[in-house]
């Protein structure tokens, strides 16, 4: 598949507003390697304040903690490129946001940062689901090729599939 363009982001977008529209369902969004691309294609479609309840970028560990809740101690644990944070970064944004759904992307863009355990491109997604304190949380990988801009825009796309899929099965 080719990488996504902003244009596939914003159809995309369109399509998870118009699920959770119908079904009075709120989204919420926590991005850091993606910098704020999912939030920016779901404003990009008219009518998504109906829908849509806030996106956060915490791009460095600090705003993690500051604006999510992100336990400091795990990312000397796990690091920021882990399951688990990403699944709490997905916590934090549902729950301040009391919106129904909230999805987190933490990952490594490039040129630079990557190793050998989390080379470039590996991100990691947390999608939080529920209302008050019932909750599911979920995690998935991806590792995805090529330049940051392509990773970047990769990892927007799989967020907002996820989203989609997970409106419609509620």
């Amino acid at each position: 598949m080719p990488t996504p363009d902003f244009s596939d982001l914003c159809a995309l977008a369109a399509d998870v507003g118009a699920v959770l529209q119908g079904r009075r369902l709120h989204l919420a969004t926590a991005e850091s390697c993606t910098g704020g691309l999912i939030a920016a294609a779901i404003t990009s479609v008219a009518g998504s304040s109906a829908w849509f309840e806030r996106g956060v970028v915490t791009y460095a560990n600090s705003a993690k903690t500051d604006l999510l809740g992100v336990e400091a101690s795990l990312f000397e644990k796990v690091g920021a490129v882990s399951p688990e944070v990403a699944r709490a970064m997905a916590l934090g944004a549902r729950l301040r946001a009391e919106a129904d759904l909230a999805v987190a992307v933490t990952g490594i863009a490039g040129p630079s940062g990557g190793s050998a355990e989390k080379p470039v491109g590996t991100v990691w997604f947390g999608l939080a689901t529920g209302q008050g304190l019932a909750q599911s949380l979920e995690a998935r990988h991806a590792l995805f090729a090529g330049d940051r801009g392509a990773v970047r825009m990769q990892a927007a796309h799989f967020a907002l599939q996820w989203v989609l899929e997970a409106a419609q099965r509620r």
